[in-house]
């Protein structure tokens, strides 16, 4: 695709409240836009960026035999309840669905892969198997 049939343009100029070079170079090249606070929309130009870093990292894991996996974003509370972090992962993002289910986005899924674990694991013979996710991942951190 040629760059003059992108979605969006370049900026002359970076956003005066970007500080960081870094951030300052994604926003004109057109990489990222702002959504919001800490939030930012990926450009056609920064999602094909990412694609090749997910496929690079993919490619090398599955190398050395690593088997994908895709694990959920939205997590029961009761895994975390059961861990002992649902009230003491500060960055947790909490949620109620249906008035009175609650559940977590996820910040981390070790939570998951405990509970898949439990469930899939039934002999040491079973193990050591190498898996991994490659997703988002949602904190409530203060901004830097």
């Amino acid at each position: 695709m040629r760059l003059s049939r992108a979605f969006g343009k370049t900026l002359r100029e970076a956003p005066t409240d970007a500080e960081l070079i870094s951030h300052r170079l994604l926003l004109r090249g057109n990489f990222v836009r702002p959504a919001g606070a800490g939030i930012y929309t990926f450009m056609p130009l920064g999602y094909r960026v990412i694609r090749k870093i997910w496929q690079i990292l993919a490619e090398e894991m599955d190398a050395i035999g690593g088997q994908e996996m895709w694990m959920p974003n939205l997590h029961p509370a009761a895994l975390w309840q059961a861990t002992g972090r649902w009230d003491t992962f500060d960055v947790l993002m909490r949620l109620k669905a249906g008035g009175s289910r609650e559940y977590a986005l996820s910040a981390t899924h070790e939570e998951i892969v405990v509970d898949l674990a439990l469930r899939e694991v039934e002999s040491y013979r079973d193990l050591p198997r190498m898996i991994y996710h490659i997703s988002k991942k949602f904190r409530d951190e203060p901004r830097a």
